[in-house]
């Protein structure tokens, strides 16, 4: 449940963090309305009087098309359709230059698509908003300032960013406790936009909202000036040998590989560990598979016990939500059928 001053006060506080839509022109959005992302689109071009194009659906060859004819200045994807979208082969030859703002959240954007969103929009300002339906919304934002991928902060690009005006975090242990600096932990949010509740259900209310802190459900942790840096959702947490292993980060490292269209990275059983990172991999045309090679180029990048003990490759896209995200509990079930739990 949420408040309309909820709703109307994160968007204002988005504005006065520095997203300020232009007036002209448009805002095209193709996110669903049942989801918070497109709905606060709607939302924020009413009070901003910015023209807004709605699309049905996740169209690729429909949203170029608009971003080409009604030169559309505002686009918002959630990570895997801005991959989508600049690798479809159309793309190529598309004249995105009207696009001016180029906005991604709702999962965590990895490095590798990122840093080719950048490469292919290099005249648009990028940003990424962080938050949930229990905060209406965007409670952190990335900004443009914080995507140059040769500055000095290039490692902010795996960053959700700051907290805007009336929100705050903290990062807390499974004991409730406050973490020290850099360490993960499950991220606490209050803000102006936390929700009311869930409806008719107050025992999980009461897991959710404590003190007035929405317990998010996601990990990460806050580095030395602030910014926040998302693992992964919790419940996605491998734990393998005593080693908590959050499959963002996998996945970030694996996706700079330059063969690598789609990966997503869960934990299957192992005998020996619990469970050991598994990483599924849809390859980019005319490469071929090595998964050898994979995972020595994560060697690379990240820590080895982070990296893939076993790749699967596939040829047709990752399975995704209405809303964008990988379905990755679609992913585990064949390597989890037989068992009573899905962890070990």
């Amino acid at each position: 449940m949420l408040a309309h001053t909820s709703l109307v006060a994160t968007l204002l506080a988005v504005g006065a963090s520095g997203d300020k839509p232009e007036k002209e022109p448009p805002i095209l959005c193709v996110l669903p309305m049942f989801h918070l992302a497109g709905a606060q689109l709607a939302i924020a071009a009413a009070i901003a009087s910015v023209p807004l194009i709605m699309q049905p659906g996740f169209d690729i060859a429909a949203i170029l098309r608009s971003i080409e004819i009604d030169r559309v200045s505002t686009l918002s994807l959630v990570p895997s359709m801005w991959g989508m979208l600049l690798s479809h082969p159309v793309a190529a030859s598309s004249d995105l230059s009207s696009l001016k703002r180029a906005a991604y959240g709702a999962s965590p954007m990895p490095e590798g698509i990122l840093r080719q969103c950048l490469a292919r929009l290099p005249h648009a300002e990028f940003m990424q908003g962080y938050g949930q339906t229990e905060t209406a919304g965007i409670c952190t934002l990335l900004g443009p300032e914080d995507h140059n991928p040769d500055g000095p902060h290039a490692h902010r690009l795996r960053s959700a960013g700051k907290p805007i005006l009336f929100s705050e975090l903290k990062i807390l242990d499974e004991a409730g406790n406050e973490c020290p600096q850099g360490a993960a932990g499950e991220i606490a949010i209050r803000s102006t936009g936390a929700m009311l509740g869930y409806w008719n259900r107050p025992d999980d209310t009461a897991k959710t909202l404590k003190d007035g802190w929405i317990m998010s459900g996601d990990a990460g942790y806050l580095d030395a000036d602030g910014y926040l840096y998302v693992v992964d959702r919790t419940k996605d947490m491998i734990i393998s040998g005593g080693e908590n292993i959050y499959s963002a980060e996998t996945e970030s490292a694996l996706s700079t590989h330059p063969d690598v269209a789609e990966c997503a990275v869960i934990g299957v059983p192992d005998e020996k560990w619990g469970e050991c990172v598994h990483a599924i991999v849809r390859l980019k045309p005319g490469t071929s598979e090595n998964a050898n090679a994979l995972i020595e180029f994560c060697r690379s990048k990240i820590a080895g016990y982070k990296c893939p003990r076993s790749i699967s490759f596939r040829t047709e896209p990752l399975p995704l939500s209405a809303a964008g995200k990988v379905l990755k509990r679609q992913l585990r079930a064949p390597f989890w059928e037989g068992r009573d739990r899905s962890v070990n």
